[in-house]
Formats: C-alpha cells, structure tokens, sequence
C-alpha cells in the first residue's frame, strides 16, 4: 500500500489546509499510534498524512514536533508553498509549520471543522480505530495499511473537480 496521498493537480493559488491529529493503538493500548491528517477544504481531499508508532523511536509517531514536521512533509509542495493551514493550539504545529502558513485556532470557530469531521468517519470506517472495540490490529503494519487503504479508497470516491462550497 504506497504510503502516500495522490492528490489532484492544483494550481499556485491561496489554498486551505486543515490539520489534526488523532490517537489509536496497536496490540494494547500502551503501544500509542498517532495519525496526523491534513485535509484541502476547497476539494475535502486528504493531502497530507503521517501514521506513527510511538514506541519505535524516541518520539516518532507521538504529538512531538518531529511527528507534526512529518505531516508538513508529506503535503505536496504547492500546499507547502501556497496554503494556509488551520490546526488546533496544540504545541507541536508552531515548531514544524512556518509562522507565515500556520494559523491556530480554537474548534469554535469551525476552522477545522471538516477534518475533526473526517476523524470521526475514519473512526466510524475504519473499525480497528473505534476506542472500545474487539477489532484492534496486533501488527503495526496491517494498522497502518488499513488506514492508508482507506484514506487512498476516500480520495478516489471524491467527485473529479470538486470544489465545495466554503
């Protein structure tokens, strides 16, 4: 499953980007997983995502500031270079996103509205994420692969040349 999102073309315009994180577990819920996403809000594709375990190294996949500058890597660069990306005040998106690209927000605004929307259908779609449930992956690599199919399965259901109305 190729660990990356194929997003559609964009020009060089002013692009929105919504960033969140969310927790889960393999094996037991003392092996913590974080998924970090980004969402395009014009076209509500998935244009960044980063999937971590936090016991492989010393703070990969956890909420540091190297797992939110994984997500900041993996947006295609045109995001890097045009969008403005919302996220919450968590600590760890001032240290990887540059100033002039980041805003922070609080959830009232509804700024990040549509990818907190997102976590819940991942959560609802992918039964492996649910907090309670009989379905937890026990390797790390079939965690990850369920959610990168759905995440490519969610972007190809898309419509072609979406832009949602703002």
């Amino acid at each position: 499953m190729p660990q990356e999102v194929q997003v559609r073309p964009k020009p060089k315009r002013r692009l929105t980007v919504q960033m969140d994180e969310l927790w889960s577990f393999v094996d037991h819920k003392g092996n913590e997983q974080w998924i970090w996403l980004a969402m395009d809000v014009g076209t509500r594709e998935i244009v960044g995502c980063y999937i971590g375990d936090a016991h492989k190294g010393a703070t990969i996949g956890d909420r540091s500031g190297k797992s939110a500058q994984a997500l900041w890597d993996s947006l295609p660069a045109v995001y890097r270079q045009c969008a403005v990306c919302y996220s919450d005040f968590w600590v760890s998106y001032p240290v990887a996103l540059p100033s002039k690209r980041h805003r922070a927000v609080g959830k009232e605004t509804g700024l990040t509205s549509y990818v907190e929307r997102f976590n819940c259908t991942l959560r609802q779609r992918v039964s492996r994420l649910v907090r309670k449930t009989l379905s937890f992956s026990k390797k790390s690599e079939n965690h990850i692969g369920a959610i990168w199919n759905f995440i490519h399965h969610y972007n190809a259901s898309l419509p072609a040349n979406s832009s949602f109305p703002l």
